[in-house]
């Protein structure tokens, strides 16, 4: 299909998904969004169209890319329920729809493919032996991913640490060291004392994608890129940030306590989010850093904002600043771990 600066975001009301909307959006892209919502059929808002329609129905995601030159895949179930069932069938859909239309697809990438036979320090050419349900179904998404590619499609798949920033919901930060609004008493520690750790600040993640996509026809077919990000050596640096931006807004310097790893064991049988979690607990027992080379000379360098800047809002945004601030905030799913 003729190039065009059309995208269709699937999951744009999520974290990632709607990070690069706006910033696609902020850089002259139209962009289409898909919503199970009902609304009418075609709702501008904010300078982006969006659209009703089921991301695990063909139809409506074939409807919404006719036309598009780029879709990004950034949709998830809900609260992590029915993950293996419901992950594979949206990505056909998507990959479908891709198919027809001759768009790139995008997918923002995870760590779980890997097993600790790619750690510590992880290239994009690291050996996939995963060792988690979840990082089985990521390792197949990307072999239909490179299928596509093989049958004339082109396919980015952009991987980071742990997601935090403002709009994240599903993530560690929020979820597991602090309890989104209310201020900041206690920050948790999930990992072992020591061990280092990765993390993605999320407009930093969604500035290496929009740059890489407006770059799209220059890479291979099947382009895989690795975020820095801020790497945590000993597991001290993120829960360090957290309580010095606290300490300076609010007065009060939080405690650092461990993170109650026990209590999942003991809900995980009735909450899925934390079984999920539960499962992906190696991930903070051995160091695990992600190689940026291939991005860096792509792009020349990698996005990064400042890590006390990156808290700090990230903070604001979760209401954990400001107690007059948390009456807007909402959890979307369970977050308190105390």
């Amino acid at each position: 299909m003729e190039d065009n600066d059309t995208v269709l975001v699937l999951g744009a009301s999520g974290g990632i998904g709607g990070e690069l909307s706006r910033q696609l959006r902020d850089i002259g892209w139209a962009v289409r969004a898909l919503r199970r919502t009902p609304r009418a059929a075609s709702v501008s808002e904010n300078g982006m169209t969006w659209l009703t329609g089921d991301a695990l129905n063909r139809r409506d995601v074939a409807a919404a890319a006719d036309g598009c030159s780029v879709i990004v895949h950034a949709v998830n179930p809900p609260g992590y329920r029915h993950w293996s069932e419901l992950v594979l069938p949206m990505l056909d859909n998507t990959i479908a729809a891709a198919t027809r239309s001759g768009a790139t697809i995008l997918l923002p990438g995870t760590i779980y493919n890997y097993g600790p036979d790619a750690f510590p320090m992880v290239t994009e050419e690291s050996p996939q032996h995963p060792v988690t349900r979840k990082g089985a179904i990521r390792v197949e998404m990307e072999r239909r991913l490179r299928e596509y590619a093989r049958n004339g499609g082109r396919v980015l798949i952009v991987r980071t640490g742990d997601f935090f920033g403002p709009k994240a919901r599903s993530n560690w930060f929020s979820q597991g060291l602090v309890r989104p609004g209310r201020v900041v008493r206690k920050v948790l520690s999930p990992g072992v004392p020591g061990v280092g750790h990765q993390w993605a600040y999320l407009p930093d993640v969604a500035r290496t994608m929009a740059r890489l996509l407006v770059r799209r026809e220059e890479l291979a077919s099947f382009s895989t890129f690795q975020m820095a990000g801020h790497w945590d050596p000993d597991g001290s640096l993120m829960t360090g940030a957290i309580r010095r931006v606290v300490a300076r807004r609010t007065g009060v310097e939080p405690r650092v306590s461990d993170f109650p790893w026990w209590l999942l064991t003991l809900a995980s049988p009735f909450v899925a989010t934390f079984r999920e979690m539960q499962e992906m607990r190696y991930l903070w027992r051995v160091p695990i850093r992600m190689d940026n080379a291939r991005l860096e000379a792509v792009l020349g360098d990698e996005p990064h904002t400042p890590l006390d800047e990156a808290v700090e809002a990230t903070l604001r945004e979760l209401g954990c600043l400001d107690a007059r601030a948390s009456a807007g905030w909402r959890p979307s799913g369970p977050v308190s771990l105390e």
